[in-house]
């Protein structure tokens, strides 16, 4: 081990524990962002390499912009109080109904839009929900993070992480459907049964559900037809291999900018509603990566994928995806899918091997609450509705739900 690798393996150690834990309650984005100056000026990564690192979350940035911008405008425009309302009316005063009307719908929202969309579009309507049913939404809340990753590989479009890994290598849709159909029943349907089995007792008793049915507006209705569109469209270019950050990203801001048109209204509200701060957090992950391939980490993993791979297929399979998953929390699910990608690029694996670690990097991060981009944009979601989950609050539930899913959708792989 070289110095200069000792110094890179530090440096984004310690950013990573910073995002884990937000020292100072600064936010995630703070922490990778300073590991990725700090590999920069202390000349372990050259800055033209660094910018190099940025450019190539160009597809991701865009289409967090999109699913942003369709998210604040819906949320402005009461979009989500109505779906509550609808959800709510249906509950039969049963919060164990309105748990699983809620959990179907989040499974629609991650197959169709992503699971970065089921975090940022979801997440304010579930709340929205377990007010009006006087509810405690903690359990309810809970479903848009573990759905968000669950769901996650149904569809290559279900999870932005799926493109990464694979890269321009994305198995065409019949046979990614082939693959994955029966991991994602399995990885579904586990996590509601643990998940719901975790929340049992705040589940208990009655909620409300004779509330009034708020009229949508003309901006409403206007989001609500731009996400059935951006739906529509992700499907077509993913079944092109078109990079799906454009389109999304043109998605929200026509959405948006009709509704503001037809309002007359000023952009700046909408803008400042949107947790620009991501950008920034995926930018410094970036960074990271790319510092821990040049110390020759990823070589060393393909070397490792390899070897496993000439004694035994499906136990290489089965232990690739068990550590990624595992890996993907101590380092965020979408660093370890560029390192995971780089690797397989190496090694060139057999076929279940990759699909494992795809199901590894997309449900592994069901164990804790920075695991995946898209529950850390669940937490700031839940953040800005005055809730707060602690590190160590996730983990308890994580550490519960997640292993029995991520066994049963490898385990469902491997026999297909």
């Amino acid at each position: 081990m070289t110095t200069v690798n000792l110094a890179i393996w530090s440096i984004c150690a310690l950013a990573t524990l910073g995002v884990l834990v937000r020292p100072f309650r600064w936010p995630e984005a703070v922490w990778a962002v300073l590991g990725a100056v700090a590999l920069v000026a202390f000349g372990l990564l050259p800055i033209a390499d660094a910018s190099r690192a940025v450019g190539k979350g160009l597809d991701v940035y865009l289409f967090l912009i999109g699913m942003m911008l369709l998210s604040e405008t819906a949320r402005a425009e009461g979009l989500f109080d109505w779906v509550a309302a609808i959800a709510v009316s249906r509950s039969d005063r049963s919060p164990r109904k309105l748990f699983l009307l809620i959990y179907a719908v989040g499974v629609v929202v991650t197959t169709f839009l992503s699971n970065d969309a089921a975090a940022v579009v979801l997440t304010p309507a579930v709340f929205a929900a377990a007010r009006k049913a006087k509810a405690e939404p903690l359990p309810y809340l809970f479903i848009c993070a573990f759905i968000a990753n669950a769901a996650s590989f149904v569809l290559p479009i279900s999870n932005p992480a799926n493109l990464v890994l694979y890269g321009d290598h994305t198995p065409p849709l019949a046979q990614w459907m082939k693959s994955f159909a029966l991991p994602s029943v399995a990885s579904i349907g586990a996590t509601f049964l643990v998940l719901r089995w975790s929340q049992r007792k705040a589940l208990l008793g009655d909620c409300e559900c004779d509330v009034e049915q708020p009229k949508l507006s003309t901006g409403g209705w206007t989001v609500l037809i731009g996400l059935g569109m951006t739906a529509v469209v992700l499907l077509i270019v993913s079944a092109l291999n078109i990079p799906l950050g454009a389109p999304t990203c043109v998605m929200g801001v026509v959405a948006t900018g009709i509704v503001l048109a037809i309002k007359r209204a000023s952009p700046l509200p909408v803008m400042r509603g949107v947790s620009w701060s991501v950008l920034a957090l995926v930018a410094g992950l970036f960074v990271l990566v790319e510092a821990l391939d040049r110390s020759g980490l990823t070589a060393a993993i393909a070397t490792q994928l390899r070897s496993m791979a000439v004694n035994s297929v499906d136990g290489a399979a089965a232990a690739a995806g068990a550590t990624l998953a595992v890996v993907s929390n101590l380092m965020n699910n979408l660093p370890a899918g560029l390192v995971a990608s780089t690797a397989i690029a190496q090694a060139h694996p057999p076929q279940k091997v990759v699909d494992a670690l795809l199901i590894g990097v997309d449900l592994g991060p069901n164990l804790s609450i920075t695991g995946s981009l898209a529950t850390i944009l669940w937490l700031n979601a839940i953040r800005r509705e005055g809730e707060e989950v602690s590190f160590l609050k996730f983990l308890k539930v994580g550490a519960v739900v997640m292993p029995p899913a991520l066994i049963l959708a490898i385990g469902a792989r491997l026999i297909v």
